[in-house]
């Protein structure tokens, strides 16, 4: 069986519609607030400072009722500097009695240990909230080091934002790190991808809604520099643990935004993403798609994450780094990212049954398959040859045609500009 063992079981299953505060949790916070006062009035003479209860939906004052440390100081000077700061850090050997988990109440023990073995680690957490002056899709960040003695060792982020697709501010950035080929789908019906440093989940859409020309809203998780490949033993280890706390972070996210259901760890992944020869009448393992003679010597090597999931990501190189990546990406709110760079900047492409943009070394195809909108890209990532050559043009339509037969979609021709 070409797959990994992770922790948990199940497939993943939400359903993403809102949901209140329950009354257990609302009785525990009064409960709380009434302890909180009595040991205030019992440790200072005089009346103790009135608190006001915490709001039903407010996840910071929750997360803060249910934490031992906030019993070792004043409720209301905490309450009030979580407030003013909107964010929440702390030390986990300056505070040993924390009870609230880190990022959103989400990652456990395990999680952690998974992640950064019993070194020392310091958290920065962000409450989860949209921008309330630019509208800006953005609703937060964690970010967690790990120290030993007191240098830094190793450093998670994650984040919680919706991708655009209307201004273009997605479009290339996040795909270079996210989107690539040493990622693989996350299976068990989990809309996003993963690999040993990036790995991504998108939130439930009838949690989150979604605008024209927008994408998902994701939660993405990154460790160290994109794509580097440390050995297949530790590849496994730590896209398993990345897995694991993105699933974690994503379910305290979807918490956190008061919708309910949950997403399951999966029970395997597939195999990780290895180098292969370049088979030149099959490139990008796409049965018809052949490399071009001239080229055949830079693009030895290619990397091909796995069919199924949200994207298929195809990298080819002379051994040493990536010349050229082609990616299909068949979930139709991802497509929408693209939006943009179909039809604004660049020269016009023309298809039977699409429209798209080529722009400099990178080319974007937008076709109408019976799944919905997909996307093929082709983009040079750098030069094959000491001579200047335009492997974007040269793969372009035959990438589009082939991998559209491929996938049920086809058939498909494009025309290149001024071709």
């Amino acid at each position: 069986m070409n797959g990994e063992e992770t922790e948990g079981n199940g497939a993943a299953a939400v359903d993403g519609e809102k949901t209140t505060v329950p009354q257990e949790l609302e009785q525990e916070q009064e409960q709380e607030q009434e302890r909180e006062q009595e040991q205030a009035h019992e440790s200072q003479p005089g009346p103790s400072p009135e608190q006001e209860p915490a709001p039903a939906h407010t996840p910071v004052l929750r997360r803060l009722f249910r934490s031992r440390t906030a019993r070792a100081v004043t409720a209301a000077g905490l309450v009030g500097a979580l407030l003013g700061a909107g964010a929440v850090a702390w030390r986990t050997d300056t505070l040993p009695l924390l009870g609230s988990a880190p990022c959103w109440d989400s990652l456990d023990d395990s999680t952690m240990s998974d992640l950064f073995g019993d070194r020392r680690t310091e958290t920065e957490e962000q409450s989860l909230q949209a921008n309330p002056r630019d509208g800006e899709p953005s609703y937060g960040q964690c970010r967690i080091t790990s120290y030993k003695d007191d240098n830094p060792r190793r450093q998670v982020t994650l984040r919680v934002h919706q991708l655009d697709g209307l201004r273009g501010t997605d479009a290339h950035a996040w795909p270079q790190e996210f989107l690539a080929a040493g990622m693989v789908s996350l299976g068990d019906g989990l809309p996003g991808m993963t690999s040993s440093s990036r790995a991504w989940l998108a939130l439930p859409q009838s949690c989150t809604g979604r605008d024209d020309f927008t994408g998902p809203t994701v939660v993405d998780i990154g460790m160290g520099r994109a794509g580097l490949d440390i050995g297949s033993e530790y590849d496994r280890e730590n896209r398993a643990a990345l897995t694991r706390a993105l699933v974690e972070a994503t379910n305290g996210v979807i918490r956190e935004f008061g919708c309910s259901g949950t997403y399951r760890i999966p029970r395997t992944l597939p195999a990780l993403a290895d180098r292969q020869d370049t088979k030149t009448n099959a490139f990008c393992g796409v049965k018809g798609l052949f490399v071009p003679a001239a080229y055949r010597k830079a693009l030895e090597q290619t990397r091909v994450s796995d069919d199924g999931g949200p994207a298929r990501v195809c990298e080819s190189d002379n051994g040493y780094s990536p010349v050229v990546r082609m990616t299909t990406v068949t979930d139709p709110a991802l497509t929408e990212i693209f939006s943009g760079d179909t039809r604004k900047a660049g020269l016009p492409l023309k298809g039977s049954k699409g429209f798209g943009r080529l722009d400099g070394s990178r080319g974007v195809y937008r076709a109408s398959c019976q799944t919905g909108p997909v996307i093929f890209m082709v983009q040079q990532l750098d030069q094959p040859t000491d001579k200047g050559v335009d492997l974007t043009r040269e793969l372009l339509p035959g990438y589009v045609a082939a991998e559209a037969e491929r996938i049920g979609c086809g058939p498909e021709k494009v025309t290149l500009p001024n071709a």
